[in-house]
């Protein structure tokens, strides 16, 4: 009876579930090749997708939740899927070039997201991409929300000017990684401190920084710089999008489930410097850490022990490992500051040596990791292929052996009807009846014949 009761209660949540994936897939569109011509009406959010791509099906169901959470929050943004092998050219023209590829398009305009896939990430990028490119602060109360909401936002203070048209540009172009805002000097907190106007401002670490055009250069490549909070938790995807930065990024590469004094004071330390020397470092360093070593070693290409700290040059790979024991924060500023004086040597780099060494690595990693996950795949892609070499092999050789053979016997053979033809040859020079005779010239053998006669 229990077992009954069960198996109901089994059917039930899975007919529940199949209703609410139903029930969410009913707010993504299918789109096809009227798509084109219609959709500028509309803001679309959009998943260019292949059928067999694994990614894309790990998304679909997220995606689904992203078009019912769009609906019930009364966005203007359309939630839509396309799938791009079926309408490749249409995909084509929006510059799709990998599954799935996420793009929100705004009239004539297309901006890829680069995030990660969760639900609530693809909806933030969509509220801020399909609103106004430069929002108003126009009170005080405004701007304390806003400072609540968003860890990391640009503020542009005074009126027009060329530094606002360079905002402008910087903003349309990083609008899918942050906000942008425009305010009054009123509008700031009371401890912002401006020495001129107009001025552009990154709020963020409970704190602020000024873009100085002298010291930081472009305005577009100190923004990017700048998008990002001081201590990060980092990850793959993360480090990809620092490179972008130019800085450098240290990292305590620790085991969260460790709880160990010497795993959480690396980290502490490391949370120490961001905080203590944001100021002297932020322009050249990111601060972090990561849980685990196997996406470092990957990168490095090396067997890193944990805990430890790796400062790493991910624009052009070079890293620095560790020259001292980190025992405090001073420590860890002395290493930072050796590294920038260049006492520390560089590790790594792109070199035409250390891409080779990457493409024998990565093809060591592959052929262990297919092992670990499968011995008998592992076994069958790799011993096939070496099966067929061998046989291969082997028939060349015997084949070079029996043709080596019948070469042999065909001199032979030929040797022996060469000698056979002076034989026959004689035998036709001897004289006939009727015919002249010719005296014949006598060998040693015959004349010793004769004596003996």
């Amino acid at each position: 009876m229990a077992a009954g009761r069960r198996s109901a209660g089994l059917r039930l949540c899975a007919t529940v579930f199949l209703l609410d994936m139903a029930f969410c897939k009913g707010f993504v569109e299918d789109l096809d090749e009227s798509f084109k011509d219609n959709r500028k009406d509309d803001i679309w959010l959009v998943d260019f997708y292949a059928p067999w791509c694994g990614h894309c099906k790990k998304l679909e169901p997220i995606w689904n939740e992203v078009g019912l959470e769009m609906k019930n929050i009364g966005s203007p943004v359309k939630v839509g899927k396309m799938d791009a092998t079926s309408y490749s050219s249409i995909a084509s023209e929006f510059g799709v070039r990998g599954y799935p590829t996420i793009k929100l398009l705004k009239g004539d305009l297309a901006y890829n997201y680069r995030g990660p896939r969760t639900k609530d990430d693809i909806i933030e990028f969509a509220h801020r991409v399909s609103g106004a490119l430069i929002r108003p602060l126009p009170s005080q109360q405004m701007f304390e929300h806003v400072q609540k909401r968003h860890r990391v936002f640009f503020v542009y203070i005074g009126g027009e000017s060329p530094l606002k048209e360079k905002y402008i540009d910087a903003a349309s172009e990083l609008i899918v990684y942050t906000y942008f805002f425009s305010a009054s000097e009123e509008v700031v907190p009371e401890y912002v401190t401006l020495k001129e106007r107009p001025a552009v401002l990154v709020f963020k670490d409970e704190t602020y920084f000024v873009y100085d055009e002298y010291e930081d250069g472009d305005l577009s490549s100190w923004i990017n710089r700048e998008r990002f909070q001081n201590y990060l938790t980092m990850d793959g995807f993360l480090l990809y999008e620092l490179g972008d930065t130019g800085k450098l990024v240290a990292i305590a590469v620790i085991d969260e489930k460790n709880t160990s004094i010497e795993h959480t004071r690396l980290k502490s330390i490391i949370q120490e410097v961001a905080r203590d020397y944001r100021d002297q470092f932020h322009r050249d360093f990111q601060f972090g850490h990561m849980d685990g070593n196997d996406y470092i070693n990957t990168l490095l290409m090396d067997e890193l022990k944990v805990p430890t700290v790796v400062v790493l040059n991910t624009s052009n790979q070079q890293y620095f490992l560790l020259d001292r024991q980190i025992k405090n924060a001073e420590d860890m500023v002395q290493f930072i500051n050796n590294i920038l004086d260049g006492t520390v040597e560089a590790q790594g780099g792109d070199s035409i040596l250390q891409r080779l060494k990457r493409i024998v690595f990565d093809a060591k990693s592959t052929i262990v990791s297919i092992f670990k996950s499968s011995p008998l795949m592992g076994c069958f892609l790799f011993g096939l292929p070496l099966g067929v070499i061998s046989i291969m092999c082997y028939g060349i050789y015997t084949a070079d052996t029996d043709g080596g053979y019948i070469e042999e016997r065909y001199e032979v053979s030929r040797s022996e009807s060469e000698s056979q033809e002076p034989t026959e040859a004689s035998k036709e020079q001897e004289p006939r009846s009727g015919d002249a005779l010719v005296p014949t010239v006598q060998g040693p053998k015959d004349v010793l014949e004769k004596k003996k006669d």
